[in-house]
Parts: structure tokens; C-alpha cells; sequence
């Protein structure tokens, strides 16, 4: 048999991880904290959430109870530009510095969903996170995409809760012409992280039942070292997350 070599052309790549039990109780003690707070600052209007049962929340950075998450997620942003750059073969015209833009919470009931979208940054390189601290049983109770019991046939509710990427166009025949699939979706786990390029479009999928589908996301400004930070531009957010 003759010798081959595969060269593999991804289209995108998203880094995932666990949050340590610790992080999660913290982010949950400050946020149930947080949504009776009567000073709380609601991002419905500027963030694409049709969340009517629930609220999206704008955090506070600066709240030692998310000390852990912010180192967390700010040293995983530096570890996906790295990972890219070496995955890519792409050589950074500079080191990159890298800092918290926003974090925002999702609180979400039966209903509520998150329409396609993506995420603005006030970088051209912005990466986004999001993690999850609350997921109701009967989402946890789902078969996950891949598992052979996954259907998504006969009303099934497979994917109810779950949140889908998409980074190209899917089309019904393309495992008959061999062309790899271009959007995947995830079950939500209480812990799990998930970080990837603002760029990439994404949704979540209501569902029924009782019980609090909580989010936890940021986005994450990236910039030349020998820049100044006061020199990034402004640019609009536009994002909501999982």
C-alpha cells in the first residue's frame, strides 16, 4: 500500500475545559447575589438574547469572586492565540496582550433562546468564552450529538438547551460527497468552558421544563504589546452567548 499523507484544512477551533468546583460556586454565590440586586444592569438592549423569562446581566469585573474566573479565562485566551499560531503554521506580527472586555451573565427558562449571532470586540483579534454554572436536569438528561441514540427525528427535543456553532454552509448530502460537516452542536455541563474566535456564529436552542438555564460568557480584547491599550478604537458589542 502506497504511502499517504492527509493534510487536514480546519475551518475553526474551539478550545474547551472545566471550571474547578470552587470557580463555579463562586460565580453562582455572586450572581444569585446579583439578579436581586435593585442596581443590577440589564443588557437586553444591546445584546440579541431572546431571553423574556430570564435576563442577561452585565457582571462585575472587579468582584474578588470572580478573581479565579478572570485569571482563568484571561491565560486561556493567550493559550488559544498561542495554540492557533502554531496549528496554523501563522506567524503573529507581534506578541499579543490580552484582557477582559466584558462578562455578562444569560439566565434562561423554559423559551428562551439566542438567535444566530457572533460577537464584536473592540480588537480586530477577539476571542469569546462561555461556561456554564446551572444546567436543568432534563438538558443533562439528553443524549449528546454523536451518541448513537442522537436523533433529531420524530420531534425528539435532542437538541433542546444545547448550544450550535455553524462555520459554513451544511447541506443534506454532503456525507455522500464527502465533505466534512461545517457546525456542531453541544450539550451544556454544569463546569464546562468553551473558548473560540468572536467571529464564530452560534445559537442556543430553547427548551421546556422547569428549572434555570445559567451562563456565564466574556469577550476578550487582543492586541499588539507595543501598543497601548488607551489606542484600541471603540466598537460596538454585539454579543450573547449560550
Amino acid at each position: 500500500m502506497a504511502e499517504v499523507t492527509v493534510h487536514s484544512m480546519p475551518s475553526v477551533f474551539v478550545m474547551e475545559t472545566e471550571m474547578p468546583e470552587s470557580m463555579v460556586k463562586d460565580l453562582n454565590e455572586y450572581l444569585d447575589e446579583y439578579v436581586e440586586d435593585e442596581n443590577k444592569k440589564s443588557l437586553a438592549d444591546t445584546l440579541v438574547g431572546q431571553i423574556t423569562q430570564g435576563e442577561q446581566l452585565l457582571m462585575d469585573n472587579a468582584d474578588p469572586r470572580l478573581k479565579e474566573y478572570n485569571q482563568l479565562i484571561s491565560s486561556l485566551g493567550a493559550d488559544y492565540i498561542n495554540f492557533f499560531s502554531q496549528q496554523t503554521g501563522s506567524r503573529l506580527k507581534a506578541p499579543k496582550a490580552v484582557a477582559i472586555d466584558e462578562t455578562w451573565s444569560v439566565h434562561s427558562y423554559e423559551g428562551d433562546y439566542n438567535p444566530i449571532h457572533d460577537h464584536g470586540t473592540k480588537t480586530i483579534m477577539g476571542i469569546s468564552t462561555t461556561g456554564w454554572t446551572k444546567v436543568p436536569q432534563q438538558i443533562l438528561d439528553q443524549p449528546t450529538a454523536g451518541d448513537g441514540n442522537y436523533s433529531l427525528y420524530n420531534a425528539s427535543g435532542d437538541c433542546d438547551g444545547y448550544i450550535a456553532f455553524n462555520y459554513g454552509l451544511n447541506q443534506l448530502m454532503d456525507t455522500d460527497r464527502l465533505r466534512p460537516p461545517q457546525s456542531f452542536v453541544m450539550q451544556p455541563q454544569v463546569g464546562k468552558l468553551l473558548v473560540f474566535p468572536s467571529w464564530l456564529q452560534h445559537m442556543v436552542y430553547p427548551f421546556k421544563g422547569e428549572g434555570e438555564r445559567r451562563t456565564v460568557a466574556s469577550n476578550l480584547n487582543c492586541w499588539d504589546m507595543q501598543e497601548q491599550p488607551t489606542e484600541i478604537e471603540e466598537g460596538e458589542e454585539d454579543g450573547n452567548d449560550s
